[in-house]
């Protein structure tokens, strides 16, 4: 029986043909073919065989970033912009970033914890796990709120297939998610990132809250950096340290804190807040820094830092020529008195001008103003033996030989004038603006500087109407107070 079954089969394949062959030209001959032919939504839907689909191309527009992104807000490098969104409350104030990135959502946790932690951000609230507790297990967050000055950062990690996701989203049953289309979107990240300007300090210039309040109703002269100004009256220098009091009272009377953005300066005659105890950012150091070294050496014109022209190419890519501090960062970037590409540094092409000043770059870009040589080289161990640092290794390379050399000018070295005796340098803490005072005060070596008390003494001098000469400032008593 069995050794019969192929000849079944062979005759009825025969059978088969001969009746297809018979009705090619009958009406029934149609609608065979299309019982037989494939079926057409599996052309146009081939993800049903688990192939891909050429209809599901990624989406190739780019979303660009918003004009007024800050520069200090870090961008997590395998992301992509899907959406821009303005701030529901006030679109003048900030906006909502929505991203995607195949990474997993506890990478983007740990990038934006160590860029906020190594930036000196202030962490207000970070995520959590589940915990457990007498009334139940409480879920996680997926919120990392930062502050820097009156910048507030919000970043919120929606979704994820990391093993420390912080919002856990359904996972197809292994039967589907083979063949569905959506499965690879469970491998992606979802997060958003909402910044934020508090309170008037994200308006405009004359705000009350900017750096040196102007009048509304008072128009502001502009002037270079450096430049004769007049002097600041500022009604809050008694909250600054004792010790440091005297710098903040001396270079306002020099006019150097009255400088705003572009060496505008404001009308101080009713008296301003100075905010000593506040930290101070990168721009406005570097503003002050060579307004400061400028004016003290007004009548030494080979000391003084030139400014660079709105022709030059600019060194660092968030300092564009438009920037109204372009000519002062520019300037300390063309004489090589900060780290740029053009000092060699390839790793230093963004300035971000309004992220706060940390202590190693106070003396970075201060002591070669000082010894006006080539800094010496410099190991922790050199540094620990002068100093006696006990945290010498936090320090950067580069910082390292400014501190060094910041301790041969004896009594008047930046570090003791600053921040006092001290067996912690603590090299990334925020600078105040107290202590810039204190650092710009003074200018040169021990013996053979110049403070703004002498700057200010040769000015009195020369209005006297009774001098027959003008003196170049001459180290003083001052210089050791």
């Amino acid at each position: 029986m069995l050794s019969k079954r192929p000849v079944i089969l062979t005759g009825f394949i025969g059978c088969l043909l001969i009746s297809l062959s018979a009705c090619a030209n009958s009406t029934n001959s149609e609608a065979l073919e299309r019982s037989l032919a494939a079926d057409p939504k599996l052309k146009d839907n081939p993800a049903a065989f688990g192939l891909p689909s050429q209809n599901n191309s990624p989406n190739e527009t780019l979303v660009a970033l918003p004009s007024d992104f800050p520069s200090e807000i870090p961008v997590y490098p395998a992301a992509q912009l899907q959406e821009v969104t303005p701030s529901t409350s006030d679109p003048n104030q900030g906006q909502t970033l929505r991203w995607t990135t195949s990474d997993p959502s506890n990478s983007v946790q740990t990038f934006y914890q160590k860029e906020f932690q190594s930036n000196n951000w202030e962490v207000l609230s970070q995520p959590t796990e589940t915990t457990e507790t007498e009334e139940g297990a409480v879920p996680p967050t997926d919120i990392l709120v930062a502050r820097q000055n009156n910048l507030k950062v919000t970043v919120s990690i929606q979704s994820g297939s990391g093993s420390n996701s912080f919002i856990s989203t359904p996972s197809p049953t292994p039967a589907t998610a083979a063949n569905s289309p959506a499965s690879s979107a469970a491998s992606t990240t979802q997060f958003t990132i909402q910044y934020v300007r508090d309170g008037s300090a994200a308006a405009a210039p004359s705000s009350s809250n900017s750096e040196v309040a102007s009048q509304p109703t008072t128009e502001a002269t502009t002037d270079k950096p450096g430049s004769p100004s007049q002097p600041s009256v500022f009604t809050d220098i008694n909250k600054a340290p004792q010790e440091l009091r005297q710098y903040v009272e001396n270079l306002a009377a020099l006019g150097v804190l009255s400088l705003n953005s572009g060496g505008s300066k404001s009308n101080s005659a009713a008296g301003e807040q100075f905010e000593p105890n506040k930290t101070i950012t990168r721009r406005q150091y570097a503003r002050w820094l060579v307004a400061a070294n400028n004016q003290i050496y007004s009548n030494s014109p080979g000391k003084q830092i030139r400014l660079a022209s709105t022709d030059v190419q600019p060194a660092f890519q968030d300092i564009p020529r438009s920037d109204p501090d372009f000519p002062a960062i520019q300037g300390l970037a063309e004489a090589g008195l900060i780290p740029s590409r053009l000092t060699g540094d390839a790793t230093a092409v963004l300035f971000r001008p309004d992220a706060p000043l940390t202590r190693e770059n106070l003396i970075l870009w201060k002591v070669p103003l000082d010894t006006r040589q080539t800094l010496p080289t410099a190991s922790v161990d050199a540094v620990k033996q002068t100093w006696g640092f006990q945290d010498a290794g936090k320090t950067e390379p580069k910082a390292l030989r400014a501190v060094l050399a910041d301790f041969q000018n004896g009594e008047l070295a930046n570090i003791r004038r600053v921040f006092g005796y001290t067996t912690l340098f603590q090299p990334k803490k925020p600078v105040t603006r107290a202590e810039a005072a204190a650092a710009v005060w003074y200018f040169g070596a021990e013996g053979e500087g110049v403070s703004a008390q002498d700057a200010l003494q040769s000015q009195r001098q020369q209005s006297q109407p009774s001098a027959t000469s003008t003196p170049e400032p001459t180290p003083s008593s001052s210089a050791n107070q």
